[in-house]
């Protein structure tokens, strides 16, 4: 309908359904603009939210990206590293594309003041059906390729790696020996002992409880060594005890294999700095478990804490160790006084390269189960363990 204004135009008289609207707010174009624009205000203000949360938390960018993963010290580290991050980056993609199909949904197709109507349906839409279902589809596979991509660069081997350590793992400490190491300058040393007993290991790692000794059980119940003809003896050997923390010493840059066996139960050796950890099998070849793995290089020197990943005992939880990365030369150094000295233990052969000779990062377990408070918490720097003023070799 239309009537004139005071000038004489004409101008069309609303509906009595317009009519309300207009009595009620105004335009409902108008109206939805304005939510809209709300809408996109709060999601700006979350956004801005979280960027100022993590800028004032002091994380750098790739402490960030990391997504709350640790930092490694391994190429294969790095590469699992990444993996992680850009899968957390497409979730989180795929998630903002969801709260923006829902926020879409709830903002621009609400129902509308004044209208009983059903909204269009599309149940029966194949194409977008099928892309529903491919979609999906996709994303799983491109993150299983990448996926499998880093598995096998992780456990992939090499037939010349530039170290070989044996690790046997035993109630509750660990053994390491040298089988095979090549020195800075090609020159190779080959330590495999084609004998030994893995009750002698026990028998060296006999407890004391409240001042009487308790050698421990050995294992299989006492069966004959032959039994475990799996397991690997060598020249150049680490045992931990109950009062001293094995100290594995390992080259930086080098790529080191791992051939990992248990003389008992089963283990697990976890260095988390490795970001890597693998079950410690007795009888591996029964078990139809591979005991040989490699990483390509240590990163940086220093000290990293290895633990027993697995329920294994009365003393799982302090069934701890030491990885300690040194330079090439004086790694050269530390295999070459240990083989000239075979008598001295690995804490001298440790001072002879001008590193700290006791572990710096965990200590040894109390059998008592209780302490009187003075189990040491300041142990050193993990990151610097050079002797001051001390010169590689002067001592061998």
């Amino acid at each position: 309908m239309w009537h004139g204004n005071s000038g004489g135009a004409m101008v069309p008289i609303p509906s009595e359904r317009e009519g309300v609207k207009l009595a009620h707010g105004g335009r409902p174009g108008a109206r939805r603009a304005r939510s809209a624009t709300r809408t996109i205000k709060q999601v700006g203000a979350l956004v801005a939210l979280g960027i100022g949360a993590l800028l004032l938390s002091g994380c750098d960018a790739r402490t960030a990206m990391r997504f709350g993963w640790p930092a490694g010290v391994t190429p294969e580290a790095e590469k699992m590293g990444d993996l992680w991050t850009w899968s957390v980056i497409a979730a989180l993609l795929m998630g903002i594309l969801v709260w923006a199909l829902i926020f879409w949904t709830i903002t621009f197709h609400r129902a509308k003041a004044g209208k009983d109507e059903f909204p269009r349906q599309t149940a029966y839409n194949v194409p977008l059906e099928l892309g529903y279902t491919a979609i999906p589809f996709v994303i799983i596979a491109v993150l299983f390729y990448f996926t499998v991509i880093v598995q096998n660069d992780v456990e992939s081997k090499t037939s010349d790696p530039k170290v070989v350590v044996d690790v046997t793992a035993f109630q509750w400490n660990w053994k390491f020996g040298y089988r095979n190491v090549e020195f800075t300058d090609g020159a190779r040393y080959n330590g495999f002992e084609s004998s030994g007993s893995p009750f002698e290991l026990q028998a060296r790692n006999m407890r004391t409880e409240h001042g009487e000794e308790h050698p421990v059980l050995g294992p299989a119940g006492g069966r004959d060594d032959d039994i475990r003809n799996y397991l690997k003896f060598n020249q150049i050997e680490t045992v931990g005890s109950s009062s001293e923390i094995p100290i594995l010493v390992l080259p930086t840059g080098k790529r080191i294999e791992f051939d990992i066996a248990s003389a008992d139960v089963i283990h697990s050796f976890w260095v988390p700095e490795f970001l890597f950890k693998r079950d410690v099998m007795p009888f591996p070849k029964q078990n139809h478990s591979d005991s040989v793995f490699q990483i390509s290089s240590i990163d940086r020197e220093g000290a990293f804490v290895g633990r027993c990943a697995e329920m294994c005992g009365t003393f799982h939880s302090m069934m701890n160790f030491e990885v300690r990365a040194v330079s090439q030369q004086k790694f050269d150094a530390y295999i070459k006084y240990r083989e000239g000295n075979p008598q001295a233990t690995n804490a001298q052969a440790l001072e002879a390269i001008c590193e700290v000779p006791k572990s710096v990062t965990t200590v040894p377990f109390d059998t008592r189960r209780a302490t009187g408070g003075d189990t040491p918490t300041n142990l050193g720097d993990a990151n610097n363990t050079n002797l001051q003023n001390c010169t590689v070799g002067a001592n061998g």
